[in-house]
């Protein structure tokens, strides 16, 4: 898990639905109040992409020459659309479910990146934009939380990357003690 990077620059190789199924046995762990399982994952490949490029430019307005796609949905082969489900629960409230369906999302970016895949959980301002939503299918107590951006990994990277020397943040920094 210290060896996790982003990946921004991945190639035109993914993980296939049997692989990303086989890695999905690992997330389907993450820790879950009351086993809501408040969450999905929608995959996009293909046309897909190309479709949700044009409700991101919907919804900012942006105009482009015809044929032109919104270039930032094919930064990688798969998207993984991370969907958080708000269950209405008198012990668990949507903030927690909001967690849990984080927690599988970055649980599914640790398990493509152990396996050797390059990810980017990428989100914006208008990742919950009507036509966004509408794209993806979205019900109205659903939230998105982003995509994972997800492909192969030149080999030199990932040679650089698993030697690196890069400083991890000091895990004390992120600890303390209840105040008395």
């Amino acid at each position: 898990m210290a060896r996790r990077r982003s990946v921004s620059a991945v190639g035109d190789r993914a993980p296939s639905d049997r692989e990303l199924s086989r890695l999905l046995r690992s997330v389907v762990t993450v820790a879950d109040h009351k086993s809501l399982r408040p969450w999905r994952l929608i995959t996009l490949r293909g046309d897909d992409r190309l479709r949700l490029g044009a409700a991101l430019d919907a919804a900012t307005g942006a105009v482009r020459d015809p044929g032109e796609p919104n270039p930032k949905p094919l930064r990688a082969p798969l998207l993984i659309a991370i969907v958080a489900s708000r269950l209405d629960h008198p012990a668990v409230p949507h903030w927690e479910q909001t967690a849990t369906a984080a927690g599988a999302g970055h649980l599914l970016s640790l398990a493509l990146s152990e396996a050797g895949w390059g990810v980017m959980w990428r989100s914006g301002v208008h990742a919950n934009a009507p036509q966004v939503r509408a794209v993806h299918g979205l019900a109205d107590d659903e939230l998105l939380m982003g995509w994972l951006y997800v492909g192969d990994v030149d080999p030199a990277y990932a040679r650089r990357s698993a030697t690196s020397s890069r400083p991890v943040p000091d895990p004390q920094a992120f600890l303390s003690p209840m105040p008395r």
